[in-house]
């Protein structure tokens, strides 16, 4: 889980970049709460691969992540 609440671009993209490289999993869930972050996050995903889902709860978003 990558918790980049609060956080403005580039953090939250660098925080799920550094995920993708720490282990090269085959989900990650991501919090945001920051909506240019939410588009960053899905287009750096899906040019590393993934298929994102994108859930609305309350003020946050959760990404889903998926190979």
């Amino acid at each position: 889980m990558v918790d980049a609440r609060g956080l403005l671009c580039p953090m939250p993209v660098v925080m799920v970049q550094k995920a993708v490289k720490d282990g090269h999993p085959a989900e990650i869930e991501v919090l945001l709460d920051d909506a240019c972050a939410v588009e960053n996050v899905m287009r750096y995903a899906n040019r590393q691969g993934y298929t994102v889902t994108s859930v609305p709860e309350g003020p946050d978003t959760r990404l889903t992540l998926k190979k």
